[in-house]
């Protein structure tokens, strides 16, 4: 769904090509920003696009010496299609880690849905950690399985704590900038 948003996202900032774009995502997987990329995913998405009505192909680029550019746009229904992928980046996934991406798209959502979600998002940590805290408490282990088990517990403590924390530090600057 990410090299989706991107595409259109890159669309909607003018018309484009396949293989320029394949170069700036190969950059931007490298930091698995855009989840695992190769080349033919990327013209697989845009077959897809292209299929759903939210791309079209605009004109052909010839350059001598040089194969042809296919040029596409991004349709009306992209446009409206857009900010609905975005929002579905957000509600579908379940960590920092999977909105990374999306945190740089904002510009084309309503930021007071996104803060919305984001909250949801922490209510679901806030009982996460509720859970683990009683599994631990409930769990009967020997001392082995103990100390795993406060290992364990403790990296993701750690980690749903951290989470909120950002989240937190996230909500706190959309709300002030919707101000």
């Amino acid at each position: 769904m990410s090299i989706q948003i991107y595409i259109l996202c890159k669309l909607i900032e003018g018309n484009n090509y396949p293989y320029k774009l394949k170069k700036e995502v190969s950059q931007l997987s490298s930091f698995n920003i855009l989840g695992h990329f190769s080349e033919s995913k990327l013209y697989y998405h845009f077959e897809s696009l292209l299929k759903q009505g939210l791309i079209e192909p605009v004109e052909v680029v010839k350059e001598e010496k040089r194969p042809d550019k296919q040029m596409y746009a991004i349709t009306e229904k992209g446009r409206e299609k857009l900010p609905k992928k975005i929002y579905a980046l957000f509600e579908k996934r379940d960590s920092l880690t999977d909105y990374f991406f999306g945190l740089y798209l904002l510009k084309y959502v309503d930021r007071s849905r996104i803060v919305r979600i984001l909250e949801s998002k922490l209510d679901i940590l806030k009982l996460n950690i509720e859970k683990l805290k009683f599994a631990h408490e409930c769990l009967q282990f020997d001392d082995e399985g103990r100390r795993l088990s406060e290992i364990t517990t403790d990296f993701f403590m750690d980690k749903f704590n951290n989470e909120i924390v950002a989240i937190q530090r996230i909500i706190e600057m959309l709300k002030q900038e919707i101000k």
